[in-house]
């Protein structure tokens, strides 16, 4: 109920309702993402009772900035309302919105309309002048004296404005004049004021490449080294990866550590989960002394950047039995009525050489405040980029908490959330603040399979705050697909990954070797696991995917259109084994269309039907597509051609749409 007492006169006189407000996450809860130089795009229903005209603008700032900039809010029909602005910093940015009954739109519109009935305007006029003369007073000095004039000239001389304007009344620039200066007396803001948080371009565009450090040394049998992963980088970076991913290179605890394919019993030579952080050389800020020292991960830090490449690091925040903080804070450990602290399990699974932190624990702020000198620690160093492991296992609070007080002082930071668990959980942990987002792309294999999930992701709010970043395969997934469906099975796999997304990466050297085998039959876990022994990859092999993998990075980064999600689209192929879908930059000036075969034993045909007009394609004209991966080309005309893949030659074409021109010289060609 509307207390009239509370009421203040301005409210009381506000005519304005400002609703169904887009993006805005979870009623204004969360922030929503971008990069710097990217648009957000705002729209609202706003709209007043009875007929008078409205103006509209957003409301914007960077947050340590005091005040407001405007940009303009264009009618789009039906009460609905869109703008945007352009985000130029790291860090966050607030916008709101605000809109007001535009009286000089209104009595335009009607003047206007009296006029074309031939109707005596002789009043409007005056009210005319009104307004104008009002506006004067918001004016500064040279636009107040060129409104005052014209008001005058709508009071003293309405048969020579009429004459000289006839229906317009006005001319342009006085129009553009009182836009200027418009009368926001009873003008309302929208109640909330939203938040964007602004990374950098790596957040949206990034190629990632996963690689245990131990397994880096030349000679099998030997533990690798930091030195020897400086040796994998023009490996690395020949193959057109921007992150290299590294996971935990911290001691190994020795207390129930695992063996070879996950078994209980290790042998004395057996290296251990890097995920079993802590030993006698400390945790999660010690290195495990066979990788090097400190100034030795500092150096490889340093090495990568000259290749262009960034250092990735795990952050899991979990111990061995044998970590320091097991013996300095037993508090931070769950204990069991026997007194033994529990390890992790998700059943059948069983970690026994894994003690989960306990984030109930009466030493909570204790345990927050050293986690993140942890991390802090690592930034220290030169890492920018963390793989968060697991954090769906971890209080949703500590989170929003860690990601925004490291933000506030290094904006550039980019978290990666590993969270293979329920949807609802995988989006939460992305709107509290996680930059890009682990998906359900490796079990994500049909026509329709992908078509849903990836519509889902660019094509609801989603897109305004989860940044996918899909794997074909990781140390602990090797997908049934890729077990069965040999090297063609890979390729597919790639291409799909690499650009249905503009965040994508791969475990290697595995996946240019198209290890396929599995533990046992049903199982996700690889045969000789990396995760529990070190091993010796010939990177040499002649069926390596790494000029394959080189070439799509190329690809990549030479097309704007695959360096985003914002314009993906699904085209029609009457064959379920076809999937096609196209991407486009924001002018439609670079278009990719990509037909990929998704059954990696047979060959498929089909007629692909695009949309041209979502392509800027002409019906009427002839245009080139040209094979990126084979470098063929061909010429098509209209919605429907024909495709053929035979998935033992190419499984897939990743195509670049060249428009029909005609130049003044009338000769023909493409772009």
């Amino acid at each position: 109920m509307i207390d009239l007492a509370q009421l203040s006169d301005e409210a009381g006189r506000a005519r304005i309702i400002i609703s169904g407000v887009r993006p805005e996450i979870e009623h204004g809860r969360f922030a929503v993402k971008r990069t710097v130089g990217e648009k957000v795009a705002v729209e609202a229903d706003i709209f007043t009772d009875g007929h008078d005209a409205v103006a509209a603008v957003v409301l914007y700032r960077y947050e340590q900035e005091a005040h407001w900039r405007l940009a303009p809010l264009h009618a789009l029909g039906n009460d609905r309302w869109r703008g945007q602005f352009l985000v130029t910093k790291l860090g966050r940015y607030r916008y709101t919105l605000r809109a007001w009954i535009d009286r000089f739109a209104s009595w335009r519109e009607g003047v206007h309309k009296k006029l074309v009935a031939g109707q005596d305007v002789s009043v409007e006029l005056l009210m005319g002048a009104r307004l104008l003369g009002e506006a004067s007073f918001r004016a500064a000095a040279e636009d107040a004296a060129v409104l005052e004039e014209w008001a005058s000239l709508l009071r003293d001389a309405p048969e020579t404005v009429l004459a000289q304007h006839g229906l317009e009344v006005l001319p342009a620039e006085v129009v553009q004049l009182m836009a200027k200066y418009p009368d926001q007396r009873f003008a309302v803001t929208y109640d909330k004021e939203l938040l964007v948080t602004v990374d950098r371009e790596r957040a949206r565009f990034s190629a990632w490449y996963e690689l245990f450090p131990r397994s880096c040394a030349p000679e099998p049998g030997r533990h690798g080294s930091f030195k020897d992963c400086e040796a994998r980088l023009p490996y690395i970076a020949a193959m057109g990866f921007d992150v290299v991913y590294l996971p935990p290179i911290h001691p190994i605890g020795r207390t129930h550590r695992k063996g070879k394919n996950n078994t209980l019993a290790a042998s004395p030579d057996d290296p251990g989960s890097p995920w079993a952080i802590g030993a006698a050389e400390g945790g999660h800020t010690a290195i495990h002394p066979q990788l090097g020292a400190l100034e030795d991960f500092r150096h490889f830090i340093a090495q990568a950047r000259t290749y262009g490449i960034e250092v990735a690091m795990d952050l899991a925040f979990q111990c061995s039995p044998d970590h320091p903080y097991v013996r300095e804070h037993p508090e931070w450990f769950r204990h069991r009525p026997d007194g033994s602290i529990q390890y992790a399990e998700n059943p059948p699974k069983q970690y026994q050489d894994v003690y989960p932190l306990d984030f109930e624990t009466n030493e909570w702020r204790a345990l927050w405040e050293e986690l993140r000198r942890v991390t802090c620690f690592w930034i220290d160093q030169g890492v920018r980029i963390f793989r968060v492991d697991n954090p769906h296992t971890k209080p949703f609070h500590f989170w929003a908490w860690l990601i925004e007080t490291i933000k506030q002082r290094y904006p550039e930071v980019i978290f990666l959330a590993e969270a293979f668990t329920r949807p609802k959980v995988m989006r939460y942990l992305a709107q509290l603040g996680f930059t890009q987002s682990y998906t359900y792309f490796t079990w994500r294999n049909t026509k329709d399979e992908l078509t849903h999930y990836f519509t889902e992701l660019t094509k609801t709010d989603m897109q305004e705050y989860f940044r996918p970043h899909v794997w074909p395969n990781t140390p602990d997934i090797l997908s049934e697909y890729l077990q069965l469906g040999g090297r063609p099975a890979f390729i597919v796999r790639l291409v799909l990954a690499a650009t249905l997304s503009a965040n994508y990466g791969i475990y290697g050297p595995a996946f240019e070797l198209c290890e396929h085998r599995a533990r046992e039959r049903g199982s996700e876990e690889y045969l000789n696991s990396e995760k529990y022994e070190i091993r010796h990859w010939n990177l040499h092999q002649p069926e390596s995917l790494k000029d394959i993998i080189a070439r799509i990075n190329a690809i990549r980064r030479d097309n704007p259109a695959l360096q985003q999600n914002q314009y993906l689209s699904f085209h029609p192929v009457e064959n379920p084994q076809l999937l096609c879908y196209s991407k486009t930059d924001e002018s439609r000036a670079n278009v990719i269309l990509v037909v990929v075969n998704l059954d990696p034993h047979h060959t498929h045909a089909g007629w692909v039907e695009l949309a041209l007009d979502e392509l800027g394609l002409d019906a009427r004209q002839t245009y080139q597509v040209h094979d990126l991966l084979g470098d063929a080309r061909y010429l098509w005309q209209g919605a429907r051609n024909y495709v053929e893949l035979n998935p033992q030659v190419a499984p897939a074409h990743i195509f670049r749409i060249r428009r029909h021109l005609r130049t003044e010289r009338d000769f023909d060609y493409y772009m």
